[in-house]
């Protein structure tokens, strides 16, 4: 059973509704697994909007994990620790390793910083999406904050092997479901990240910088026209995971305060 919290029941209603757009739910009773049915990053098991009975077992746990393999899909779950208390020991019971995030809502009247004269917000024919999409995944194959070697070349590199997912992507900015911010150098994109807006909330997810661009505030611009783009659109709740405590503390500083703790499951490497 999951035990709601305000305003967690919010961010509960939105991470059951955000995958919604572009996967299948798939019915494991305490468990809903989503299952992207384009391109783009896979999606998760999470716990049941609205479950009110017995919580998740460590079988339950197995039994999405069974199909994420017979689907070829990541057997990863997400979830709020405050809100499904349990549902980590069950997770833990069956192998996968836990990591915990801090899970921080924005305080709507802390003002945004002067926007960064690199950052712009995407339009769906910008030259620059492609790069866009592509950096978060060369930043998060070397995690951390120090300057690392992998930057243009590499990107490069991801930007082709993942030409096949722009025309989808485009759609999604197109239609107001995505919104990207980049930062631009000399035609390269070094930094950039997305929100998600459904109604009044928004998620801001996927911020990542170049390894090479690390350490010059770019992802703090990056996050801040996100935030301002959100108030725009008139999003009121606006939150975000942070990758650790060193994170968090960048984000602080646009307004951010912890309220929770987000779990993320996968395979232990």
């Amino acid at each position: 059973m999951t035990t709601v919290h305000a305003p967690l029941d919010r961010l509960e209603r939105y991470y059951d509704s955000v995958p919604r757009t572009a996967a299948r739910a798939e019915d494991f009773g305490p468990l809903t697994l989503f299952v992207r049915e384009a391109t783009g990053w896979p999606y998760y098991a999470r716990p049941t909007l609205g479950w009110t009975g017995p919580a998740a077992t460590a079988e339950d746990v197995e039994r999405v994990r069974a199909r994420q393999r017979e689907l070829c899909v990541p057997e990863a779950f997400e979830w709020v620790a405050e809100v499904t208390p349990g549902l980590r020991e069950a997770v833990e019971a069956t192998g996968l390793r836990v990591h915990a995030h801090p899970l921080m809502i924005r305080d709507a009247d802390t003002p945004l910083p002067e926007p960064h004269p690199l950052v712009r917000v995407l339009n769906p024919e910008d030259a620059s999406l492609a790069g866009a999409l592509a950096v978060p995944h060369v930043a998060f194959a070397a995690p951390g904050t120090a300057v690392g070697e992998a930057g243009p070349a590499e990107l490069a590199a991801e930007i082709t092997a993942r030409a096949g997912e722009l025309p989808a992507a485009a759609d999604r900015v197109r239609a107001g479901r995505t919104v990207l911010a980049a930062a631009v150098e000399n035609g390269v994109v070094v930094c950039s990240g997305m929100h998600l807006p459904v109604g009044p909330v928004s998620e801001i997810a996927g911020v990542g910088t170049l390894p090479t661009a690390r350490r010059r505030g770019l992802a703090y611009g990056v996050t801040a026209a996100l935030v301002a783009d959100a108030r725009e659109r008139g999003v009121d709740t606006v939150f975000l995971s942070a990758g650790d405590e060193d994170v968090a503390r960048m984000y602080g500083r646009l307004g951010f305060r912890p309220v929770a703790t987000a779990l993320i499951a996968e395979l232990a490497e």
